[in-house]
């Protein structure tokens, strides 16, 4: 019953939005290449997941997922946050390595667990503010705060924010930047499911100055902008998921001298470019997937 009137209300923006519907369940399994209605429009406005079989559909910024599976609220290790977004959905893969850090943030001083940011929406796809990413369920936002306790309310969890690792725009730490962010940091780089980790670029720096031994796993943490109150995790696609593309591999090495590039650029900013790429206008269902149709629609 209650899968029934999620759909019948998803049905009703669908239409308000411009789309067909003859009264039978949508099961479109082919995409029209003219379909220009706004995808975060509808993806956006979902409040639930489908039933289908767990799959990450297309690309982390242009796809979908089908099956997703909610991160529990609370746990013994974890805090999800900013719950009125309702993004803490995700494939399964996904919970099962969020449940897996956050039991090692646990071992260390000063850490109970880990606080969870976005992860994506019931069906993926594209949000309505904030993320590019995160629509194929396989993007983890995790907070740098390091949680003192895992029993906020839910007020708690909207009403407080994370903290700043930065200095000089994101050339440098700060001195809240501890040895404890790069051990955790170090351990979800580790992980074989995981592509790669977004960090601004100071921090990318901090620990290639500090790695020892094997320096593998600063492979996968690459600088980007933003990315100082949460470090980014993608996930690889999981195996099977046939219809889901994974972005390309970082380039062979520690990435170090690439990080040092990035603080260079902020502390001696390049002059601008002189043919900026134009905005790009918001993603369409037509520039999605063909099976994200079905998966929209799907009870």
């Amino acid at each position: 019953m209650v899968r029934n009137a999620v759909l019948a209300s998803l049905l009703v923006i669908l239409t308000a939005c411009g789309g067909d519907n003859d009264g039978q369940n949508a099961t479109v399994s082919t995409q029209n290449t003219n379909d220009t209605r706004v995808a975060k429009e509808l993806f956006g406005r979902v409040p639930a997941n489908s039933s289908q079989r767990p799959e990450a559909v297309g690309g982390y910024a242009r796809g979908c997922q089908a099956g997703a599976v909610q991160l529990p609220e609370t746990g013994p290790t974890w805090q999800a946050m900013r719950l009125s977004r309702n993004r803490n959905w995700s494939q399964p893969i996904t919970v099962d390595y969020v449940k897996d850090l956050s039991r090692f943030a646990a071992t260390l001083p000063g850490w109970k667990g880990l606080y969870v940011g976005d992860m994506s929406q019931p069906r993926g796809g594209p949000m309505l503010t904030g993320h590019a990413s995160h629509q194929s369920g396989l993007d983890i936002d995790i907070w740098m705060l390091p949680p003192d306790r895992l029993n906020l309310t839910v007020q708690e969890r909207e009403d407080l924010s994370s903290i700043s690792m930065r200095r000089a725009a994101g050339a440098f730490t700060n001195d809240r930047w501890s040895p404890q962010h790069e051990a955790l940091l170090k351990a979800a780089a580790s992980d074989p499911r995981v592509a790669r980790i977004f960090v601004f670029p100071g921090a990318k720096v901090a620990m290639c100055n500090n790695a020892t031994g094997d320096r593998s796993w600063l492979n996968k943490i690459r600088p980007w902008w933003g990315h100082h109150y949460h470090f980014h995790v993608r996930l690889k696609c999981p195996a099977g998921d046939n219809n889901c593309t994974d972005q390309a591999p970082p380039p062979a090495g520690d990435g170090c001298a690439d990080a040092d590039r990035w603080v260079r650029d902020i502390l001696n900013p390049p002059p601008p470019n002189p043919n900026p790429r134009p905005p790009r206008g918001p993603v369409t269902m037509a520039q999605l997937p063909n099976q994200c149709s079905n998966i929209l629609t799907s009870e």
